[in-house]
């Protein structure tokens, strides 16, 4: 395997990510670092330039089973099985801790091999991480069963919380280090062993991830980490000793997933795709809602399953609210995510922060040259359906090269274009008219997917009308994107199965068993 050269990664890194990055990144199994069994490997790329950064292990089949049998010996031999719940605790918060004191050098290697703003990789997705692995070390020690007043005479029933088991976990490429932490911090806290499989285009924080939990002493096998293709994620989907699936990704491959899970009769979670509509009502505060929605679409390049993609706005008021967001859109400084300077805020903040406002990137490229064709296609196919474009529209020269696209605005009065319908994943807003809260309900509800929705309003009554109404798994008012670790995320429909997050999440990685006793 080789290794890129240091000298030629960006000067804004600084020496640890710099020297994590240049290494030899091979596959995480057990205690050891260790090739694919064939030899493959694959690079993954600078989004912001188009140049491989670093070179890494392809895991086969042949990689697979042996991390799911390590995984399996550390849950059914090793020292996690038989560890006290106060000791997982113990060391989800010493990992909490490790992300802490490495938090520049990972916010580092995020924004390189995902493209984002480092400022919005270490507010959103470290410290989310952070604080998603603190809430969840909590857990452990408060996982209990209870005992049941059965009918039958003399006789003790009571219910335990076991581990799933074994858990083959799948990540997204838009927020690669806190999607992780989504699905770690639950499974371990229930005491399940890991394989994590992140996406082939950001492997590089979740070895990082995994290299810092043998450091703070996790026993080895608990937490493995396999880099690869979407042929590895398959062969893991189909390991006959993996007991559960979590996967976040598109739902084309969320059914895939879904179907083969379903045959085998293993547990699954899907976290899939949205496209969320977000609801202008006639007395909302029009700028705020012009300043919320220009983030619900164009936070993290559009690269978000919540993205408020579909906006609905009052006819009377729909010039105003285009001229405010076409406005924001030119006015948005595209550029590789090293340039974007310093955190945007406190760790503790409730919400995505807004666009840097000083100089620096404010939006980072999209994730890779796949992503940016689709995207641009997508904008292609909504001007030849007749879609106004208000802004954007193209793809976005930079100095550095790249795979960026313009903030992008149509507006159209049609429900039935693909781009109204379909989820792009990128920096894309379709905007329509309405002209009242039933209409728009319907509107909004008749797509497949129920991720997510949003409605701005001063009328407490209309908002929660609007909120009963609404077919999604979360429902924002007067703000978009808010995430917490006890809040249930997830949706309806075509979106997904299960949730993540909180006791909803928790209990994904649990089973309960009834014990009776006759006395």
């Amino acid at each position: 395997m080789t290794t890129i050269s240091a000298d030629s990664l960006p000067d804004a890194l600084s020496g640890p990510a710099r020297e994590f990055i240049s290494q030899s990144h091979r596959l995480l199994i057990g205690s050891e670092r260790v090739d694919a069994a064939d030899g493959r490997t694959f690079a993954t790329v600078d989004p912001a330039t188009g140049k491989e950064i670093a070179e890494l292990a392809l895991a086969g089949p042949e990689d697979v089973d042996r991390a799911v049998t390590a995984a399996r010996a550390a849950f059914a031999e090793g020292p996690w099985g038989s560890m006290p719940a106060s000791g997982r605790e113990r060391l989800m918060h010493a990992l909490a801790d490790a992300i802490e004191a490495h938090a520049e050098e990972i916010a580092q290697i995020e924004s390189l091999d995902n493209g984002k703003p480092v400022g919005l990789a270490q507010y959103v997705d470290v410290n989310g991480a952070i604080g998603h692995l603190r809430y969840f070390a909590g857990w452990p020690t408060k996982i209990e069963g209870g005992v049941l007043p059965v009918t039958a005479p003399n006789m003790h029933c009571y219910t335990r919380r076991e581990p799933v088991g074994v858990c083959a976990q799948i990540i997204p490429w838009n927020f690669p280090l806190l999607m992780a932490a989504w699905k770690l911090g639950p499974a371990l806290a229930a005491g399940c062993t890991i394989v994590l499989k992140p996406a082939e285009q950001t492997p590089l924080s979740a070895l990082r991830i995994g290299e810092l939990a043998l450091e703070v002493g996790f026993p080895p096998g608990v937490l493995n980490v396999l880099t690869g293709d979407g042929s590895t994620g398959a062969a893991l989907v189909d390991h006959p000793d993996v007991n559960k699936i979590a996967f976040t990704g598109s739902t084309v491959v969320g059914r895939e997933i879904g179907a083969k899970a379903g045959k085998a009769l293993k547990r699954v979670t899907l976290e899939l795709g949205g496209k969320s509509p977000n609801i202008i009502l006639p007395d909302a505060d029009i700028a705020a809602a012009i300043k919320g929605s220009f983030q619900a679409i164009y936070f993290n390049s559009g690269q978000a399953c919540n993205a408020g993609s579909r906006l609905f706005v009052p006819a009377e008021r729909f010039d105003e609210v285009m001229s405010g967001l076409a406005d924001a859109a030119k006015a948005a400084r595209l550029g590789p995510g090293l340039e974007s300077g310093a955190p945007h805020g406190p760790p503790d903040a409730p919400q995505p922060p807004e666009p840097r406002l000083e100089s620096g990137t404010q939006l980072g490229p999209l994730v890779s040259a796949e992503q940016h064709e689709r995207v641009l296609d997508y904008i292609e196919t909504g001007r030849n359906e007749g879609a106004e474009v208000l802004a954007g529209g193209e793809a976005a020269l930079t100095d550095s090269g790249g795979y960026f696209v313009a903030p992008t605005l149509f507006a159209t009065t049609s429900d039935e274009l693909r781009i109204s319908r379909e989820e792009i994943f990128g920096p894309v807003l379709v905007a329509s008219p309405y002209d009242s809260l039933e209409e728009v309900a319907q509107r909004a509800n008749a797509g497949e997917y129920g991720l997510a929705a949003g409605v701005w309003t001063r009328d407490v009554s209309s908002a929660h009308r609007l909120a009963a109404m609404l077919h999604a798994g979360m429902v924002y008012i007067n703000t978009w994107g808010v995430v917490d670790p006890s809040a249930p995320f997830g949706g309806f429909k075509a979106s997904g199965i299960g949730r993540e997050h909180g006791h909803d999440g928790l209990d994904a990685y649990l089973e309960t068993k009834t014990v009776w006793t006759a006395l």
